[in-house]
């Protein structure tokens, strides 16, 4: 289809073939010249997005050298019910257990 000037100029419609005067027919987000009944806008679904990347972990991670993490210790306010505190170790006791079978 060639362009020509003019208030006079037609053109075809590339999905429908009707006849609409060219100085109305619009051009579609793929190429396609339309007549104005044709046209729709690109729908956002085929706009791409932007990829929003992943978080990375450390350059140059190292261990927790904590004296505390490294030996287990646990502090309390105060001592639990039947507990004896020797050190660092805790030993508690809170009845009998019996398992029969």
């Amino acid at each position: 289809m060639s362009k020509t000037a003019g208030k006079y100029a037609y053109g075809i419609c590339d999905i429908s073939g009707f006849r609409y005067k060219l100085k109305d027919m619009k051009k579609t987000w793929d190429g396609l010249l339309v007549g104005p009944d044709q046209w729709s806008p690109k729908h956002p679904q085929l706009d791409s997005h932007t990829h929003v990347a992943d978080p990375e972990a450390l350059l140059d991670p190292r261990p927790n050298t904590d004296f505390e993490v490294n030996e287990g210790k646990v502090t309390t306010n105060k001592d639990p019910i039947g507990s004896v505190i020797t050190g660092n170790k805790l030993t508690a006791s809170i009845g009998d257990v019996t398992i029969t079978t």
